[in-house]
């Protein structure tokens, strides 16, 4: 299927004269932001309050921040750190200089992550790590009057479109100050800000006759909004209430607020404007029936229901798509639009993709003539066999000279930039994309991410002006987030190992040899993925397997070979939806699992070094998920292959290995608040506003991460588990169904997708925990066996021995009754 996907980020700007070369126009570019900040006094009050957000009060006169011009940079963007000539023992201690408030709040954290050894992440991954700060009057003086660290490239790009859906979707004020807080230590510059849009959409569109019943059919449920942005689907999970769409719109005008204040965007948000894709409600083709109309194609329904698929688009020859763009443009509020993704172009014409670029820059210069496109370049690699060199050159020569720039949105596995002559002049950014669907998976490519940025910014002809993260979702691995941050920043290639020793010291509070060395091991296995497949989490215990587990073929496989088959899979593939060809089903796999396991043991061992820390207690948590469901995948293909050789004893035995493992699994993730279904719950339920939206709200959330689309009573969603979480209340559920399912030997769609439809989807009250309280806090509080008090049954009990330590984590949180860790080596 093609794939043109075009993201809109139109920032306003003077005109960029078309005779200027590519350089030139960059370096106009920037001028004309830094003209239309806001004021110092007002970046530097910004800076404060971060500080007061993320530090104890007594530090809040340790720091002084100031904004210099980047006369003081040469003539680039940077932040300076230097002594506070002393005044008193209370006085500050650290001056912070900056470009811009993010440099500011760059600098802020430069110092308190290389100085202090702090360390500020996402509260779902542990949180921060400030006990290691000095006392006020007692911080670190800086050496020979200071450091100046200047950005090689000006942007540092933040978000995926649908990160909206997958991640901030249930986001109130609280939240998303805290990310913007984030955003600004990390130096982002360039973020999406999503919400809030389908209440502008709300009044555009009824200025065309279209009525608010017309939109109900339009506008998709709270956490689908993405993909109805897109034009993939309407309707499904909907229809939104007016208090969603007011509500929305009120956090939006709070979120560009604050990002305006920290310097993030050019000006104020009438300056920051949107762009029209062509996706129009269906009611359109009835009010303007000469209008050229087309109706799209079925995406991923199961019998092309067109309740939720084939969505309108508006021809971009058709003068109505020039009105309706300046529309969007002339409303002047923040707003991203796809014209593809995922649907097939008419045509691979050159001319035709050169009009179709032309309309689309048409309707942003008549709302605004100094629009610049910011066009996500997902397309160019998920769909190369379209996307040859006439018709790339087709797209990015078709709007001026200057007023493009590409994200090279998977440069951190497959990059673009090197197949295409640097997007044939235009400027890009190299991006870290990662996450697909928002999955819980240990994975990363450090060495790639420590490394890209350099060689594709120091590569002949460079035409690269920024670094970014555009992963579908957030809140996992942040060793991988923490290290990319720091790549809008660097000028040379990071040695990772010495780089990691720094991270766990920082992570954790404290140096320990041992847990250097696992993080070592994690580092050449789990965080070092080499081979090309984007990872989207496919355990069988996070996904049901779509195939028939009646053999093709009868044949003898080895131990060795089956696990090649498991690792195995097509590295393009975003979706495994249809059935596959392989004699049995697939899970990624690219590292060693008995290396894994040797460091799992480091963890363990030193656990009571770290007696109380919420960073290692996510680790810790997350790492034995990743083994556990791992062995799990084994163990599932055992029992396949006993089901397959007719041996009823060892199928009994494996299946009920499985759903333990399932059930274990579950348990572990209750051991730790941010591993909980409840939460993701509770969070959808807790922005609605009458029992009706609080229904509708913990369905779309129940529904995005199981089945996620369209299913019907005999078949499953050919989309489902896409978005999996594998949160304690979520792996319970599969266990019961693995239960059901395995005993009578079929994993037919019919049915899983009945069982799979019945009580989960529409809200069953089955209890699951949104916090931890009482004595499930004690669970990781000593990290000792014998200092640890239970909150689950008796039945789950173990006794455990000192010669047991190996084992003890594992029959600890996990209760494992079947697992022997001895035959956990592969």
């Amino acid at each position: 299927m093609s794939n043109l996907m075009t993201l809109l980020l139109v920032l306003s700007l003077l005109l960029v004269p078309v005779a200027l070369s590519e350089p030139e126009a960059i370096q106009n570019l920037l001028l004309r932001l830094d003209s239309k900040r806001v004021s110092a006094s007002v970046q530097e009050l910004a800076a404060n309050a971060l500080l007061k957000r993320i530090l104890p009060p007594a530090h809040e006169a340790s720091f002084v921040f100031k904004i210099v011009s980047k006369d003081d940079c040469g003539g680039q963007s940077c932040f300076i750190l230097q002594n506070h000539k002393p005044s008193s023992q209370d006085g500050p201690q650290i001056i912070v200089k900056g470009t811009t408030g993010v440099e500011l709040a760059s600098g802020l954290n430069w110092y308190l992550k290389y100085w202090c050894g702090v360390h500020i992440s996402w509260d779902k991954t542990g949180g921060s790590q400030i006990a290691s700060i000095p006392n006020p009057g007692s911080l670190p003086p800086l050496k020979d009057g200071g450091i100046v660290i200047k950005r090689p490239v000006p942007w540092n790009y933040y978000q995926n479109v649908v990160t909206s859906s997958y991640s901030f979707v249930w986001w109130d004020w609280e939240r998303w100050e805290k990310e913007i807080d984030w955003m600004a230590l990390q130096g982002i510059n360039l973020p999406l800000a999503f919400t809030g849009q389908e209440a502008i959409w709300q009044k555009v569109f009824m200025d065309f006759n279209i009525s608010k019943e017309d939109l109900n059919d339009f506008f998709g449920g709270p956490a689908f909004l993405a993909w109805a942005r897109m034009g993939n689907l309407h309707a499904w999970g909907g229809p939104l209430s007016q208090n969603w769409l007011d509500n929305q719109l009120k956090l939006q005008k709070q979120i560009l607020s604050r990002m305006l204040e920290l310097g993030m965007t050019p000006g104020d948000a009438e300056l920051f404007l949107p762009s029209f894709s062509g996706n129009v409600p269906a009611t359109l083709k009835k009010i303007r029936p000469s209008a050229n109309i087309t109706r799209l194609g079925d995406w991923n329904t199961v019998n092309g229901d067109k309740r939720w698929c084939c969505t309108y688009l508006l021809g971009p020859s058709d003068p109505l798509f020039v009105e309706l763009g300046a529309a969007f443009i002339k409303k002047q509020i923040e707003d991203f639009c796809d014209t593809f993704n995922e649907n097939a172009p008419p045509t691979n014409d050159t001319a035709y993709i050169s009009s179709l670029g032309a309309a689309v820059y048409k309707a942003m210069s008549e709302g605004d003539k100094d629009a610049v496109w910011l066009m996500q370049g997902w397309l160019f690699y998920t769909d190369s066999s379209f996307w040859k060199p006439p018709q790339m050159k087709a797209l990015l020569h078709s709007v001026p000279f200057g007023k493009m720039i590409v994200l090279d949105l998977f440069a951190d596995v497959k990059p673009v930039w090197k197949t295409s002559s640097q997007f044939y002049g235009t400027p890009y950014v190299w991006c870290l994309l990662h996450n697909f669907g928002g999955n819980i998976e240990m994975y990363g490519v450090l060495d790639s991410v420590s490394s890209g940025p350099i060689d594709a910014r120091t590569s002949e002809n460079s035409t690269m002006v920024g670094v970014g993260m555009c992963m579908e979702g957030i809140e996992h691995n942040p060793v991988v987030y923490d290290l990319m941050s720091e790549m809008a920043f660097r000028r040379e290639k990071v040695n990772v190992q010495e780089w990691l020793k720094s991270y766990t010291h920082r992570r954790y509070g404290k140096a320990v040899h041992l847990v250097e060395a696992a993080w070592n091991i994690l580092h050449q296995t789990i965080y070092n993925c080499t081979d090309g497949i984007a990872d989207h989490n496919t355990d069988f215990i996070v996904k049901f397997p779509d195939w028939d587990p009646q053999p093709k073929q009868r044949s003898n496989i080895s131990r060795h070979n089956r696990m090649e088959m498991i690792s195995r899979t097509d590295g393009k593939r975003r979706f495994l939806l249809e059935e596959t060809s392989s004699d049995l089903p697939k899970a990624h796999l690219w590292y060693s699992t008995q290396e894994v396991i040797n460091a799992l043991k480091l963890f363990i061992d030193n656990g009571s070094e770290f007696a109380g820390s919420l960073t290692y207690r996510y680790d810790l948590v997350d790492l034995t998920r990743q083994v556990l469901s791992k062995y799990a995948n084994q163990v599932y293909i055992d029992a396949v292959l006993a089901f397959r050789q007719k041996d009823e004893d060892a199928f009994k035995l494996h299946s009920q290995k499985f759903v333990q493992l399932i059930t274990d699994i579950d348990v572990l993730l209750a051991s730790d608040d941010n591993f909980l279904l409840g939460t993701w719950l509770e969070s959808a339920k807790n922005l609605a506003v009458n029992p009706r939206e609080k229904r509708q709200y913990e369905w779309n959330a129940r529904t995005q991460v199981t089945m996620w689309y369209d299913t019907t009573k005999t078949n499953q969603s050919k989309l489902h588990d896409y978005g999996n979480q594998i949160n304690s209340g979520v792996a319970c559920c599969k266990a019961t169904i693995y239960q059901e399912l395995l005993p009578i030997s079929t994993y037919s769609r019919k049915a899983c997708a009945k069982m799979r439809t019945s009580n989960w989807k529409n809200g069953d009250k089955n209890g699951y925990y949104s916090l931890i309280t009482g004595k499930q806090a004690q669970i990781l509080i000593q990290l000792r066996p014998k200092e640890m008090h239970l909150p689950f049954p008796k039945c789950c009990m173990k006794s455990i021995s000192a010669e047991n330590d190996w084992f003890w984590l594992l029959i600890l949180l996990s209760n494992l009754r079947v697992l022997i860790f001895s035959t956990l080596s592969w």
